[in-house]
């Protein structure tokens, strides 16, 4: 899986780094399926914004999670996705 973090008036730290690949963890368990994920972090005014696009077979998932700490907008995001891969991984079962 390729992970590709992108901040925008935001820097990466390493410390965000591990944070993101840490929580991403919980993505890859659910699906083996995911090729790439795309993260995008960026600050307005005072809202933390982390938006994400997973890269399945064929398919695109995508969720954005907003909060005052950016940690707490990570882990909002990687809870959406999560529910996300499980309702694919529910639908493509039962077709």
């Amino acid at each position: 899986m390729k992970l590709h973090i992108v901040g925008r008036s935001l820097e990466i730290t390493p410390a965000l780094k591990t944070f993101i690949e840490e929580k991403l963890e919980r993505l890859k368990k659910r699906s083996k399926h995911i090729s790439k994920i795309n993260i995008t972090l960026f600050v307005e005014h005072l809202d933390q914004t982390a938006e994400a696009t997973v890269h399945l077979d064929g398919k695109e998932l995508y969720a954005k999670a907003t909060a005052n700490v950016m940690y707490d907008a990570i882990e909002a995001l990687v809870d959406k996705l999560a529910g996300q891969l499980t309702k694919h991984k529910e639908k493509t079962r039962g077709s």
